[in-house]
């Protein structure tokens, strides 16, 4: 079976390029950043995000995740993306969502051909063995940007719309500083994964680099 493992920051192209990959080759795909996103909505829908004890909570959340159910959600705002970055340092939470994701492997190698991983530590915990290893990252103020083209918001006067970029420029930062500075997990690149900036390519481009290494072209 093939393994693709997908890494980087928040908007840098690297979930899309991980639907692309895995719809042009057949292979079965998981955001494993939805994981943690899930038990981030269960915690603001049961009123325990603000828990004494958030640790506990999320674990008991994560034992009950079912990974087919992921893509049925709405997990993307930046309130449950912010809550979900604070809860991935803990160790507990992350064994559990480990686990969850080496099953999804098991399942997929049942199942497919290949699959594509796409969030934190795949290329180094999930699938160590991966064939490729990808970590995706672009410029902050470009990855703001596509956040917001994201958004559709086609009504805001032009003086609101430079104030949610500078907000959406703040927020991301702050979540890379704590992404990269935590002491479990941090956000860095496997040693043999292939960095690809995206700040001036699109989509498309990507995808297409992407495919030439995998194909070795």
């Amino acid at each position: 079976m093939i393994e693709i493992a997908i890494d980087g920051t928040a908007a840098s192209g690297k979930g899309t390029l991980a639907k692309k990959l895995a719809n042009k080759y057949g292979y079965a795909y998981l955001d494993t950043g939805l994981l943690y996103r899930k038990v981030a909505s269960e915690l603001y829908i049961q009123k325990k995000n603000n828990s004494n004890d958030l640790e506990t909570s999320s674990c008991k959340i994560a034992g009950d995740l079912d990974f087919l159910e992921l893509e049925k959600e709405d997990l993307r705002s930046e309130k449950i993306a912010n809550l979900a970055s604070s809860i991935a340092i803990f160790p507990k939470l992350r064994e559990i969502l480990y686990l969850k994701q080496k099953e999804f492997v098991i399942f997929s190698k049942k199942n497919f051909s290949g699959c594509v991983l796409d969030g934190r530590d795949i290329g180094t915990k999930i699938l160590p063995n991966a064939n490729f290893k990808f970590f995706i990252d672009a410029d902050v103020e470009i990855r703001a940007k596509r956040r917001l083209l994201e958004k559709n918001i086609s009504f805001l006067h032009e003086k609101d719309e430079k104030c949610m970029l500078q907000s959406l420029i703040r927020e991301m930062s702050s979540r890379d500083r704590l992404d990269a500075n935590r002491s479990v997990s941090p956000l860095l690149p496997a040693v043999d994964a292939y960095i690809i900036d995206t700040s001036s390519i699109n989509a498309n481009q990507l995808f297409l680099k992407v495919m030439k290494i995998i194909e070795g072209r």
